[in-house]
């Protein structure tokens, strides 16, 4: 079991959250402690936690927001979970603290929601410094033997498809903000990809992307991003949904942190993928043979083809080891122009210019702060929503302030 403690200031904005996803259909309240009454409303959860809060004003973080987090494996009914959350809040001194309790069904693995206050009824404040390296660790492992659980440490070493657990997303099925943030969630949290472009060809696997404009418009200037549900043909359709609106916050200043990081962890995998796609290839004659026998190991290789059928980019998905590499990062063996050379594929792009060509939708950049723009545009680019050029859009604007003076 691996516990997750997150404390905060906004006791609405968790409750809310959590009252969301049961609203989709994510989730379900299995138990209130601490409530006198149970039949109450997310303003009345809210206003009764705020009124335990007012007795300690000079506190200001006084939200704690814990998730925890099963293996597949374990069989735990709604019964088991409400006894083991008992469990752990006794065990890291919140056992008479008022508490709701979540199980969300958003993931590839069971896993419960609490939401809780660290200010006590008598207006004391509980000591959250250093509470999950303590008591949480403490509680946890006594927990995972009492409950026979999958340990933290196995559960972290458990390798499972995400392509096999996580239901991909598709537009009119669920409500779309939902579904589009239980993708980018889960795959941002447990992904390792260093640009925006390797964090798409995994999204796009579940039919989400994310996009951020043309590059003549405010939202790119303003480095904005919102997610969109793809069709079957890769199409955005529907309400794109904002980052800053999702949960976690996936904007693109807290990516481009993720990216410098993601390019020194997935080094670690990535001895063992090369090795894996080599094997592979050696016995290989298509692409489609090399794609198939690479799909029972979880790796799917992202071509990137033109109109004259010359393949130009590639990209490695691990989806079991959960790593993004585009070709040229395993090496030149493996780049497009390699594989092109190989499968007799108009073979005559120099191998420099994979990694720029690769780029798309917009930059590529492995430190924050730094972008390259893109250089020629992939055949398969996301247009806008509207058609009309930038440049008409300004003209218009200008006439119709003249009309109005």
């Amino acid at each position: 079991m691996v516990a997750k403690i997150i404390t905060g200031k906004t006791i609405g904005g968790v409750i809310r959250y959590n009252e969301q996803k049961v609203k989709h259909g994510q989730a379900k309240l299995l138990q209130m402690g601490g409530f006198a009454v149970k039949n109450l409303t997310v303003n009345d959860k809210i206003q009764i936690f705020k009124q335990v809060q007012k007795l300690n004003k000079r506190t200001k973080t006084n939200t704690v927001h814990i998730s925890l987090n099963f293996s597949p494996k374990d069989k735990v009914n709604e019964f088991t979970l409400q006894r083991i959350a008992e469990d752990y809040l006794k065990g890291i001194g919140f056992e008479n603290q008022p508490y709701l309790l979540y199980q969300h069904f958003d993931a590839a693995h069971p896993h419960i929601h609490l939401v809780t206050t660290n200010i006590t009824w008598e207006g004391k404040r509980i000591e959250t410094h250093n509470l999950g390296k303590i008591k949480s660790e403490k509680t946890r492992r006594e927990i995972e033997g009492r409950y026979q659980l999958v340990k933290a440490e196995e559960q972290r070493k458990q390798k499972v498809n995400l392509l096999q657990s996580l239901e991909k997303a598709a537009y009119g099925k669920r409500e779309t903000k939902a579904s589009i943030s239980n993708i980018v969630q889960e795959v941002i949290r447990t992904y390792q990809f260093a640009s925006l472009p390797e964090l798409n060809a995994v999204l796009e696997q579940f039919n989400v992307c994310a996009y951020r404009g043309e590059k003549e418009s405010d939202m790119f200037k303003k480095s904005g991003l919102v997610y969109s549900i793809l069709d079957a043909a890769g199409n955005r359709v529907g309400v794109p949904v904002k980052a800053s609106s999702i949960y976690s916050s996936p904007t693109l200043p807290r990516l481009e942190k993720m990216f410098f990081r993601n390019k020194e962890a997935r080094k670690q995998h990535r001895e063992t993928l090369r090795g894996q796609i080599q094997e592979v290839l050696k016995s290989c004659s298509s692409l489609d043979e090399f794609t198939s026998r690479l799909r029972p190991k979880g790796i799917k290789p992202v071509f990137r083809i033109n109109e004259e059928g010359r393949l130009y980019g590639v990209t490695y998905i691990d989806n079991v080891n959960r790593c993004v590499f585009n070709g040229s990062a395993l090496g030149k063996d493996l780049s497009a122009n390699s594989l092109s050379a190989r499968f007799s594929l108009n073979a005559d792009l120099p191998y420099d210019l994979e990694r720029e060509q690769e780029v798309k939708m917009g930059w590529h950049g492995n430190e924050p702060g730094k972008r390259t723009q893109l250089v020629e545009s992939s055949p398969n680019s996301y247009q806008t929503e509207d058609p009309t050029p930038y440049e008409l859009k300004q003209k218009k604007k200008k006439k119709r302030k003249k009309r109005i003076q």
